[in-house]
C-alpha cells in the first residue's frame, strides 16, 4: 500500500505534467532534427514585454520581469481582465543598441544590459484586441514567422546550464554552416515547483538556414 507522502508525490507529478501539457503554446513546424537541436519555423504571435536592467543577478531581473506580466494577465490591463497563462516563459538580452519598435504603447527603447521577458497571449488575441497594459513597462508586440535553432534540456533554471546548451548549441549551428541572426533566446516551459527531471526548458537562435538532408 502506498504511503500518503508517496500517493503526494505521484499526484503532484501528475498534476504538474498535465498542466504544462495543456498550456497554449507557440505553434511552429520542425523542418529539421539531429539529437536534442531541432530548426523550427515559428508562426507569428503576440507576446506581452517587458525589460528589466540587469544591475543584479539574472535570475533577479527574470523574477522582476515575470512579477510585471503575471500583473498584466491577473488583471492590471484596461479591461481588467484575467488573461489565460501560455508556455513558455521567453527570456533574451537583446544584441547591444538594438532598437525594438513597441506596439502597444508605441514607443522605442535602446536596449543595452537589459533582460526582456515575455508572455505569449493566446491565439485568440491579436494586436487590435489584446487588453493594453496599464504598467507602463509592459508592451504588447507581435513577433514575426522565424526560423530557430533549438535545443531542448531538462533540469534547473540555472545560469550554468544556460551557459553550457548554449555553447553547445552555438557550436552545432555555427559546424552546420548555419548564420545565427540573433543573441540566445531562453524559454521555461513549467512552474517552479516541477521537478527538474521533468522540466523542459529551451535555447535558441534566430537563424538564416537549416541543414538540408541528402536523400
Amino acid at each position: 500500500m502506498l504511503s500518503s507522502v508517496t500517493r503526494y508525490i505521484i499526484v503532484g507529478f501528475f498534476f504538474t505534467a498535465t498542466m504544462a501539457s495543456a498550456l497554449e503554446k507557440p505553434k511552429y513546424q520542425v523542418l529539421y532534427e539531429d539529437d536534442r537541436i531541432e530548426y523550427r519555423l515559428y508562426e507569428p504571435y503576440i507576446v506581452a514585454e517587458t525589460y528589466v536592467e540587469l544591475t543584479r543577478s539574472y535570475n533577479n531581473a527574470s523574477i522582476s520581469g515575470f512579477r510585471r506580466l503575471l500583473g498584466y494577465i491577473t488583471g492590471d490591463n484596461v479591461f481588467n481582465q484575467d488573461i489565460d497563462m501560455t508556455a513558455p516563459v521567453q527570456m533574451s538580452t537583446p544584441m547591444l543598441g538594438q532598437e525594438i519598435a513597441m506596439t502597444t504603447p508605441v514607443q522605442t527603447q535602446t536596449l543595452e544590459e537589459k533582460l526582456q521577458i515575455a508572455f505569449m497571449l493566446p491565439s485568440k488575441f491579436s494586436l487590435d484586441n489584446a487588453p493594453t497594459p496599464t504598467d507602463q513597462r509592459v508592451s504588447l508586440r507581435q513577433i514575426p514567422s522565424r526560423l530557430m535553432a533549438v535545443i531542448r534540456y531538462s533540469g534547473r533554471w540555472t545560469e550554468r546550464n544556460r551557459n553550457r546548451y548554449e555553447t553547445r548549441l552555438r557550436e552545432s549551428v555555427e559546424a552546420a554552416g548555419i548564420e545565427i541572426l540573433s543573441n540566445s533566446e531562453s524559454a521555461a516551459y513549467n512552474p517552479p515547483f516541477t521537478p527538474p527531471f521533468m522540466r523542459r526548458n529551451e535555447i535558441m537562435f534566430e537563424v538564416g538556414s537549416y541543414p538540408r538532408r541528402d536523400f
